[in-house]
């Protein structure tokens, strides 16, 4: 438990939720209708708004019930604490309301889909893909590139459930790349200017202070909150410094009258 806890925010919260949802689901408490994608019942009256988020939070059944969790925990959390174009949590929940929306659009309403988990899932080691190039990983007891691994699990898909669920979740691969260009491609190749930017409200949802910050061409620098005092010890390896020599007056050149 104490691993949990201290995972990141966002990517801690999804988890608890796609556990708590699905557990009531194939336990008999919750019935599964209500988590599904329906357009025609999120627009009617009264609406059904939680349609728009309930199907990025439920499971495969059986061993998938764990896989499914254990995937999006470690790689939404590997995202969120490590990646670079990630500076603080809101910037990784901008990023997943953004590939949500993406699959909603294309999976839900143009491929008529109506579970969407394993495209979110999909969509976060396309991104872990792409910040750690280079690098090999185990996946099913064979060792690849980590480019290939999500183009693997969408290989696994189509053997396993057919076409339909391998396009399903190709839309998190879509959605991921989309992302990338937007803010990381475009911006840096094109000459363009990244439009997806963390809004205020929430950014001081987080605690994040917005004060701090300056934006780039890509990404968000920020600030410290104060500059070291002169003659204070600061955190850097300048440190031992400070103490022994900031302080001092002005001094005299030596060999003068």
């Amino acid at each position: 438990m104490d691993a949990f806890w201290s995972a990141p925010p966002v990517s801690r919260t999804l988890t608890a939720l796609t556990f708590l949802q699905s557990a009531l689901v194939y336990g008999g408490l919750l019935d599964g209708y209500l988590t599904l994608f329906l357009p025609k019942r999120i627009f009617r009256f009264p609406p059904e708004i939680w349609r728009l988020f309930s199907p990025f939070l439920l499971t495969g059944s059986g061993l998938s019930f764990f896989f499914d969790l254990y995937f999006m925990f470690t790689y939404g959390s590997s995202l969120e604490s490590g990646s670079p174009r990630f500076s603080i949590p809101s910037d990784f929940f901008t990023y997943v309301i953004f590939v949500g929306v993406v699959i909603l659009l294309t999976a839900g309403y143009l491929l008529s889909n109506i579970i969407f988990t394993h495209a979110l899932i999909i969509a976060f080691v396309y991104t872990f893909a792409q910040d750690n190039r280079g690098r090999k990983v185990n996946y099913l007891f064979v060792t690849l590139p980590v480019e290939l691994l999500p183009w693997a699990m969408l290989t696994l898909t189509l053997v396993i459930s057919g076409w339909p669920a391998a396009l399903c979740d190709g839309m998190g691969i879509i959605a991921a790349h989309l992302y990338d260009f937007l803010t990381r491609i475009y911006p840096t190749f094109g000459g363009g200017k990244n439009y997806i930017v963390t809004p205020g409200f929430v950014k001081k949802l987080f605690g994040a202070d917005v004060r701090r910050e300056a934006h780039r061409t890509y990404g968000t620098a920020y600030r410290p909150s104060q500059q070291p005092q002169r003659g204070s010890a600061s955190g850097g390896w300048t440190s031992s410094f400070g103490g022994s020599w900031s302080g001092r007056g002005a001094g005299r050149r030596l060999g003068g009258d």
